[in-house]
């Protein structure tokens, strides 16, 4: 227990070589500094890669149809396909697994050519028809009116949701734009809702230049039929997708006459694989955070040590006089202990304030300058900050160790002889 005394026996010695005990607290400062701006960086580039998922259902995949590379049940190889809107239905029912299955068509791009006209305003935008579900897949923020629903799928109405820069490209400032119109390839439709993709970075560009009609309505409106470009799946969070598309392809491959060992008619991204690796490969990075941080630390602590080694030589007589009046082995030993722990701690905290100001500067920085590309809210949670105090009094233990059982072995004689 610290008292008063021994508070000021600590800060005596402490102080009494101010510069010698600064540079040795420096590197423990440092150490930890490093330790915390690492993971903090790390975090940083997982969330910035994180954003360029633009929050989609990590547990999905996107599959589309290709041409066939082998011939199958009379039908030629290289034979073109395409998903059909029943497929949907058919996955659903076959895989109880399967949250959400959302058909998506597409149309144009926004560097193509111009499709889309309001008055004297023309534009190239992509425009893609959807269900309502895939706004659960791929989240978005309907800054004003709705997204499409499924009285607009079963009715068929020619509505639309529109990026903010349509807004940008179409209309002037302050103009109303819910319940306007525009022609989409000779089409007009009313404006129902506008959006835009939270945290979007990778392409952000695309998706604010982007037009959402009912899937339905963009069939019937440009002649897709009942064609699917592609399809987005995911599964219950119970369920792992990657595990699942296995099944899946081959149900599809049986409904569309396809050889079950054709590996390249049917395409697709695997969300939930891409997430892992990329979770992995951060996990990793922390692991190599932590290790360059704790080898900086332990060069801190053991200068340290060496300090304090040399404070308990230096105070070798001061030492003797204690234990002959009457001073006990671990009273000696707990505060040099003490002294220890008590500059690692200062020191180690210090350097976790420092860089706590440092991370605060670069989210400073972002916000008021922009997203960078693959780098977001560069951030160290709580446990960090717990794990690092916890190294800090296990180093401050160690450190004063071996300079305390030294101070411990010398007889109270011989500590009194030396000069």
């Amino acid at each position: 227990m610290f008292n008063k005394d021994r508070w000021n026996e600590i800060l005596e010695a402490l102080t009494a070589n101010k510069f010698r005990t600064l540079l040795t607290a420096f590197g423990v400062f440092w150490g930890i500094t490093i330790l915390v701006l690492l993971l903090a960086l790390t975090n940083g580039l997982k969330n910035g890669a994180t954003v360029e998922f633009n929050d989609f259902a990590t547990n999905s995949i996107l599959t589309w149809s290709q041409g066939t590379s082998m011939a199958y049940k009379g039908l030629p190889r290289r034979r073109r396909f395409s998903y059909k809107l029943n497929d949907i239905e058919a996955l659903k029912t076959e895989f109880p697994e399967i949250k959400y299955a959302s058909p998506r068509n597409k149309l144009g791009g926004y560097r193509g050519e111009n499709n889309v006209i309001r008055g004297t305003k023309i534009g190239a935008f992509g425009i893609y028809g959807d269900y309502p579900d895939y706004i659960n897949q791929e989240p978005m923020d309907i800054l004003e009116g709705r997204f499409v629903s499924y009285s607009d799928i079963e009715a068929k109405r020619k509505v639309c949701v529109i990026g903010i820069d349509v807004i940008t490209g179409l209309y002037d400032k302050d103009e109303p734009v819910i319940g306007s119109y525009i022609e989409i390839n000779g089409v007009n439709f009313m404006v129902v809702g506008i959006f835009k993709k939270p945290n979007s970075q990778g392409d952000a560009e695309e998706d604010a230049n982007t037009i959402i009609i009912p899937f339905t309505t963009f069939n019937q409106a440009f002649n897709q039929g009942d064609r699917i470009y592609y399809m987005v799946i995911t599964a219950y969070d119970a369920y792992d997708i990657t595990e699942l598309k296995e099944s899946i392809f081959g149900f599809l491959k049986v409904r569309h006459t396809v050889h079950p060992n054709d590996m390249s008619a049917l395409g697709h991204r695997d969300q939930s694989l891409d997430f892992k690796k990329m979770s992995g490969l951060f996990q990793i990075l922390s692991v190599v955070g932590y290790f360059v941080g704790a080898l900086i630390l332990l060069s801190g602590i053991i200068g340290i040590s060496n300090i304090m080694l040399i404070s308990v030589k230096e105070r070798t007589k001061e030492i003797g006089v204690r234990r002959a009046l009457g001073a006990t082995p671990w009273e000696i030993k707990s505060q040099i202990l003490q002294e220890s722990l008590i500059l690692t701690i200062i020191s180690g905290m210090t350097g976790v304030a420092f860089s706590a100001g440092i991370i605060w500067l670069m989210n400073y920085v972002l916000n008021e300058n922009g997203p960078v590309q693959n780098f977001a809210n560069p951030s160290v949670g709580l446990q960090v900050v717990f794990i690092a105090f916890s190294i800090l009094v296990v180093s401050g233990l160690l450190a004063g160790l071996i300079p305390a059982n030294s101070a411990t072995k010398m007889k109270p004689v011989d500590a009194l002889r030396i000069e």
